[in-house]
């Protein structure tokens, strides 16, 4: 009886994970297909509530009281997320994400050099957007035919362009899965930026390292991005005006140019991120330097517009999707918490360690294993990310100051095992969606999934050097990245 309990609470996890991945059954190419996690989300949590009524005898008025209590918790990240959005939007409009890619391809870029420079120029831009999918869209044509023009490796440049694309869902304030899992951890983004920026920075460097050894034997001839541009196809420029119009836009402002100045609000973000300056603040200048600075360049037309068009759409998007989503996410965490559903892993994490070195490894474990079972980063973002938190809150004690350290590195866990992890699984969203684009800007090949794993050395990077150094404790000698260790922290005896 005691087992069927387990069983019982436990089965919401299930439950989620089989409306994500084929709640709606076989669609006419014969794949599974799960339901959106706006609908997921709710019908998972109801079925909880069922469970904490059946187990525990919590009334449904009680359940309601626990959600709401849940979302009280996070209710800062639907502001900044809302923000963040608007940033993203503004900057991908008004010319800033522009001026990043046209600093880059003012130099000559011969095929030598194309693959590292996309991964550098691809995480930048990533950071100042905050999406992977926009800087993957918009950069791919650019950097997919400059290569073509140089006679580049293709599949080198490809997956610099998709480790690059990436980075700033790990190491940006304004990308939703930096965000989400910053919320469900608990911890200020500015805190967890500096917590892994110097591991995130060192991993690129490492990364654009091993880019340019594999590209020596390459030619040195060089091209520019007008010539890049030029070669692009107009049924290229006719999907992207379809499916990804930011991406088009950034790319018509790479070809008449923009001002290099609009790369000034970026670099105020950053400084003003670094000084400490609150989350929402920092997003708040960005958006304002983009305006000022925006209407001096041209980019803007006019205050009224800027508001209405750009910045209101980025706080609908926000709520239309993200925020809502993440209500019912933890409502639903909320309750599977209250009825102790994850105490029987608590005890299973526990019994397989004997530092809390190994618990935190085993949290990175279990987050690289929802992100393949359920083959969508945010799913295992909202999905896991609340059962690595009670790992670390119920089984470790330590001073509030360790703790926050240890929910610091889960959170990082979440969204770099979840955006770089996503990467090395075939089956992925992510790839999915990579082999799309890359098909449709670059028609003269035929991309797979395993094409973006055979070169993604930002990807292998971050992936081995987390967990490596996470589970040996080399982490002590990267700045700000160091997990505090026995006797400072410690394992429970027992899961209470």
């Amino acid at each position: 009886m005691k087992i069927f309990k387990t069983i019982l609470k436990f089965s919401p996890v299930a439950v989620l994970a089989w409306l994500l991945l084929a709640g709606k059954g076989y669609n006419e190419a014969g794949i599974l297909e799960g339901f959106d996690m706006l609908i997921a989300g709710p019908m998972a949590f109801l079925y909880a509530g069922l469970v904490a009524f059946i187990t525990e005898g919590i009334k449904p008025n009680e359940i309601v009281d626990i959600a709401v209590e849940s979302v009280q918790e996070i209710e800062v990240v639907f502001f900044i997320l809302m923000l963040a959005y608007a940033m993203a939007g503004v900057f991908m409009s008004t010319g800033v994400g522009a001026a990043i890619v046209n600093a880059a391809l003012k130099v000559g870029i011969s095929a030598r050099i194309i693959a590292p420079l996309s991964l550098v120029v691809t995480g930048v831009l990533s950071v100042a957007t905050g999406t992977s999918w926009g800087t993957f869209a918009a950069c791919a044509p650019i950097f997919l035919w400059l290569n073509h023009i140089v006679a580049g490796n293709m599949l080198l440049t490809l997956c610099a362009i998709t480790g690059g694309a990436c980075f700033g869902d790990n190491l940006g304030l304004i990308s939703d899965t930096t965000v989400v899992s910053s919320g469900i951890q608990n911890v200020e983004i500015i805190d967890r930026i500096r917590h892994q920026g110097i591991w995130a920075i060192g991993s690129l460097v490492l990364a654009v390292v091993l880019f340019y050894l594999a590209s020596a034997g390459l030619p040195t001839h060089s091209a520019s991005g007008a010539e890049a541009y030029s070669n692009i196809p107009q049924n290229t420029l006719n999907f992207l005006a379809a499916e990804r119009p930011d991406a088009l836009s950034l790319l018509q402002q790479v070809r008449d140019g923009v001002p290099a100045y609009m790369m000034i609000p970026l670099i105020l973000v950053i400084v003003v991120a670094i000084l400490g300056v609150q989350t929402i603040f920092c997003l708040s200048a960005g958006i304002v330097a983009a305006l000022f600075l925006g209407l001096k360049a041209g980019t803007v037309v006019s205050i009224p517009v800027f508001l209405e068009e750009i910045v209101q759409s980025g706080f609908a998007e926000a709520g239309a999707w993200v925020v809502v989503m993440m209500m019912w996410i933890s409502a639903f965490g909320g309750v599977m918490n209250h009825m102790k559903a994850f105490d029987p892993l608590a005890k299973l994490v526990l019994k397989m360690s004997s530092k809390v070195r190994h618990l935190m490894t085993w949290n990175a474990i279990l987050s690289m294993a929802g992100n393949a079972l359920l083959a969508d980063e945010m799913a295992q973002i909202v999905t896991v990310g609340p059962i690595i938190r009670e790992l670390v809150d119920k089984n470790i004690e330590g001073s509030e100051k360790d703790m926050y350290t240890l929910r610091l590195r889960n959170a990082t866990f979440s969204s770099a095992l979840g955006v770089f992890g996503a990467q090395m699984i075939p089956w992925h969203v992510y790839i999915a969606y990579y082999v799309g684009i890359a098909n449709a800007v670059y028609p003269l090949a035929s991309f797979k999934p395993t094409d973006f794993i055979k070169y993604n050395f930002m990807g292998f990077v971050a992936i081995i050097s987390l967990v490596g150094l996470t589970f040996t404790g080399l982490d002590r000698f990267v700045p700000f990245f160091k997990l505090p260790s026995e006797p400072k922290v410690s394992l429970k005896k027992q899961v209470k």
